[in-house]
């Protein structure tokens, strides 16, 4: 929830800016009759499928089926949530947030300003220190064969080795020692309030929209009694758990790739994206996370790891099977050739580390190729270790057929049974049941969705179409409740023309009426009555039988696990209704 009043807040800032203004910061538009048109900013096209229409304040996209207002458009431009949207667009309009701030967040609100405000200066900071140390600039442009625009871009500076130069500096910009504490820039020993990083590399962690929030500071002299990273600590703006290293300067390339790569440390990310791969992105070593997979899935569903070879970066591997199958994603392993790290290939060999990240693993297989590397699977303690090992991972797949799919693969790779992998798989330990699968998001837009929103936009536009009702008000294709809304709305007033107001029936979802309002527009303006019919008629067919293949494979999926229960009554069950969705197609 939003600790504002942020009813008030969207309100101002729907009259300060238009859709249209928004979209354009991020898609060249041009005007189009009623409405604007540019390149689908959700992939690569030639033929213009983004709409804008200033009337509706409603932006919608073909190619992907996406759509909705300004707050929605900066939700999926930006990889953020509905408060982050609205800060966004707040600092676009020109809008202090805090004014809707209840009293038991104006303080907290104003010391995330603070802190933003200190953090930016510390980058000017260590950005300036960094031209002053030879040795630093030895490090970074020898060692690590970074270019002067890489460190720029990426503002990349050395904190000196000063006790308290930053600190120091903060504080004749007003900045009290709680504030310094609290952005983590700061901290206390026993000499007094010091500067939290000294003689390290530093690296700005920013937020999705290139503001710096924090940083990761490398440590320029080895010791054996240091870390060789240090991160800021948790503050109000920066969580170790949420925050993905280099998403700002990828985002861009992750829609164009229509995937991300996933890599353990934040030089890697600086290293492939000045070899030219863009769509590299890091989480804080392995410490891979739900939120972390949450947050890229909102740019893709295509996500490859390319974790270091080693027992915490296979750890790590495995962990992502199940906080994967729980996002709803597609996760892969890039196979880094010799066991090098990104970083090591990148610079000895950027082409093969370029082509290594366009042919990932599918994440399952790549774990079994490994274990079958690391076990004997001739032996009988190899096939136990083998097992076990892949069981654990099996576990964590919650599809049935995946599951069974990858039983049947080990049982033929040991030489087994398929009963006795399964009862194996059954029997384990709950120790190797310990690792639980979220809940899985909401499914990803289909060919199915825009069918059926193309359809509810010509029933609802144009009367005529109407006739088709009777073929559909038995079949429940529209699933999703702002979309069965619509169809019943138009089945309990199937006479009534549309004038382009909304009708109170619906004003509840009014921005997904103007959505589909302006499908029809877009797509049926230049039809003729019969056109459109036949439209609806065809539309209808699809689904139909886009509906009933679906039903079909469930009853399928069912069938399976009842045999694999050795339920027999359920199985004859669910054959006569699988049975019977033929016959009905038949009829």
């Amino acid at each position: 929830m939003n600790n504002f009043g942020s009813g008030d807040a969207v309100e101002d800032i729907k009259q300060r800016l238009s859709v249209e203004d928004v979209a354009a910061d991020y898609v060249e538009l041009k005007r189009a009759g009623r409405n604007l048109k540019g390149l689908s900013p959700f992939g690569n096209e030639k033929t213009p499928s983004f709409i804008v229409s200033p009337e509706k304040q409603i932006w919608h996209d073909f190619s992907s089926n996406k759509g909705g207002n300004m707050f929605s458009f900066v939700m999926e431009m930006e990889g953020v949530d509905f408060r982050g949207s609205l800060e966004i667009l707040a600092r676009k309009a020109g809008i202090d947030l805090e004014q809707y701030a209840r009293s038991s967040s104006g303080e907290s609100t104003k010391l995330k300003t603070r802190i933003y405000e200190a953090t930016d200066l510390a980058v000017r900071y260590y950005m300036q220190a960094l031209k002053k140390s030879p040795e630093a600039i030895e490090y970074l442009l020898g060692k690590r064969e970074f270019n002067r625009s890489t460190l720029q871009e990426f503002k990349i500076g050395y904190a000196p080795t000063h006790f308290d130069g930053l600190t120091r500096q903060l504080q004749k910009k007003g900045f009290s020692d709680d504030e310094l504490k609290r952005a983590g820039l700061s901290t206390y020993r026993g000499r007094g309030v010091s500067d939290m990083f000294r003689g390290r590399i530093m690296v700005p962690l920013m937020d999705p929209q290139g503001v710096a929030i924090g940083f990761t500071a490398r440590i320029l002299q080895d010791d054996p009694n240091a870390p060789k990273y240090l991160n800021t600590p948790q503050t109000l703006l920066y969580d170790k758990s949420r925050h993905v290293y280099g998403l700002s300067q990828a985002k861009q390339a992750i829609r164009s790739a229509g995937a991300v790569v996933m890599v353990e440390g934040n030089l890697d990310v600086i290293a492939s994206h000045q070899a030219g791969v863009k769509f590299v992105v890091a989480t804080a070593g392995t410490a891979l996370t739900e939120s972390h997979l949450k947050t890229l899935s909102r740019f893709t569903d295509d996500i490859r790891i390319a974790f270091d070879q080693d027992s915490a970066g296979l750890k790590a591997t495995e962990r992502a099977v199940g906080l994967a199958a729980g996002v709803g994603i597609k996760l892969s392993v890039v196979d880094v050739p010799e066991g090098k790290d990104p970083d090591e290939l990148v610079r000895k060999n950027p082409k093969l580390w370029e082509a290594s990240v366009a042919k990932p693993v599918y994440s399952i297989d790549w774990l079994r190729l490994y274990h079958q590397k690391a076990h004997d699977v001739k032996t009988a303690e190899g096939k136990r270790a083998y097992t076990d090992a892949m069981l654990r991972v099996i576990g964590l797949v919650k599809d049935p057929v995946e599951r069974e799919h990858y039983l049947k693969t080990l049982a033929k790779d040991v030489d087994a049974s398929l009963e006795a992998m399964s009862s194996k798989f059954e029997q384990r330990p709950n120790d190797d049941k310990r690792l639980k699968t979220p809940k899985a998001a909401s499914e990803p837009t289909t060919d199915q969705d825009a069918y059926q929103d193309q359809l509810l936009g010509l029933l609802l536009v144009h009367t005529i179409t109407r006739r088709v009702l009777e073929t559909v008000d038995d079949e429940p294709i529209f699933a999703k409740p702002e979309r069965r809304e619509v169809f019943e709305y138009i089945a309990l007033h199937p006479h009534d023309t549309f004038d382009g107001t909304i009708p109170e029936g619906l004003q509840n979802i009014e921005d997904y009426v103007k959505i589909i309002t302006l499908l029809a527009e877009e797509l049926y303006a230049t039809f003729d009555a019969n056109e459109r019919l036949r439209e609806a008629q065809d539309l209808v067919r699809r689904l139909t039988k886009d509906y009933k293949k679906l039903q079909r494979q469930k009853l399928s999926s069912a069938i399976r696990e009842a045999e694999s229960r050795g339920d027999d009554t359920s199985v004859q069950d669910l054959l006569a209704k699988f049975n019977d969705s033929y016959k009905e197609d038949k009829e």
